[in-house]
């Protein structure tokens, strides 16, 4: 579904690898089947542009009950995602991952967007990045709210088809076609081998 990229990637841009992380590629209930396929093609990323990558990771509640409203109850459910059952290191980025960090940074975070709290955004300003190269999970989950958060602070995103993954196929597809349908004045497509080549 792959529609190009609309012009070269910066030498300034960086790499958003969004919630990568252990606690989704491992045996947990939240485990994103797909992830086995494309964290080799996150890791051929990295190794070009490591020093440009930034991972964010999701870091749920530490006991059941807790959060802000809704997310109380949400942590109630997913009683077994809490830091309590699953340990400090289920929150680390995917094992393949870990070797890139540092230079890669790390920007953590309590809910779906990582743009709450405004450091992630500050970081970027501070380097003078403009475009974003997104790659990660959940396609419609985090990565939906971090490329909506990208597109309304005004960053050029671009999306990796294949360095995206999802525990729903027909979620994940409809968002692909989201991207291209409604947001394609505003988010492009491309795969991992269009984006290294148009990246040096």
């Amino acid at each position: 579904m792959s529609s190009g990229l609309n012009n070269i990637i910066p030498s300034n841009a960086v790499h958003l690898c969004v919630d990568m992380q252990r606690m989704f590629a491992e045996d947990t209930p939240w485990r994103m089947p797909w992830a086995e396929r494309v964290v080799p093609v996150i890791v051929e990323i990295c190794e070009r542009q490591a020093a440009r990558t930034c991972f964010t990771r999701f870091i749920p509640a530490a006991h059941p009950g807790e959060g802000r409203g809704r997310w109380r109850g949400y942590w109630e459910h997913w009683s077994a995602m809490t830091l309590e059952q699953l340990g400090p290191g289920a929150v680390e980025v995917a094992l393949p991952l870990q070797g890139f960090a540092p230079p890669a940074r790390l920007f953590d975070k309590r809910v779906y967007s990582p743009w709450s709290g405004g450091l992630l955004d500050e970081a970027l300003a501070r380097g003078g990045v403009d475009t974003l190269v997104v790659t990660g999970g959940e396609t419609d989950i985090c990565v939906l709210a971090t490329v909506l958060g990208a597109v309304d602070l005004g960053y050029r995103v671009v999306v990796v088809e294949n360095a995206l993954c999802s525990s729903s196929d027909e979620s994940h597809d409809a968002l692909l076609g989201l991207y291209h349908n409604r947001y394609s004045q505003q988010v492009e497509t491309a795969e991992a081998g269009e984006v290294l080549e148009a990246w040096r």
